[in-house]
């Protein structure tokens, strides 16, 4: 289902590929994106149909001094005429892996609830869904 797409880690040798993507919710700017690769502890995969970004999955490492590393996904975006293909599944799946493979324990994110397709995403990919969580934000951190 997913044969349209190949997967690329984001790297200084990728990040170029993000020229013109419009998969995000604003324009690359180009002093976060050099921020981003310059945090070892930030990851995205993206998804690309020949030279054109279709999707990405962003996560980020958390650090405690009483916890072993988790990992938080931050965001995982497809472009809408590209859905229903197994490109976020494959997606969010290389970024578990990575994550696993760098020793972070524990992997989680939040979504709305009423983001069905998401739900649907992450109950797919065998995700605990908990109930429990109240989400609280500062400064427009939820727009």
């Amino acid at each position: 289902m997913n044969d349209t797409a190949t997967y690329h880690l984001l790297d200084p040798q990728t990040a170029p590929l993000l020229d013109g993507a419009d998969v995000f919710d604003n324009p690359v700017d180009p002093a976060q994106l050099a921020a981003f690769l310059a945090d070892p502890g930030h990851h995205m995969v993206l998804a690309m149909q020949g030279s054109r970004v279709i999707g990405f999955a962003s996560g980020n490492v958390l650090l405690h001094p009483d916890k072993p590393p988790a990992f938080f996904i931050n965001e995982v975006g497809v472009n809408e005429n590209m859905r229903q293909r197994g490109i976020a599944t494959e997606l969010c799946r290389r970024l578990m892996d990575l994550a696993r493979g760098k020793g972070y324990r524990g992997i989680w994110l939040a979504t709305e609830t009423d983001n069905t397709a998401a739900r649907a995403l992450y109950r797919k990919l065998q995700a605990r869904e908990t109930d429990a969580v109240v989400v609280y934000d500062w400064d427009g951190a939820m727009d």
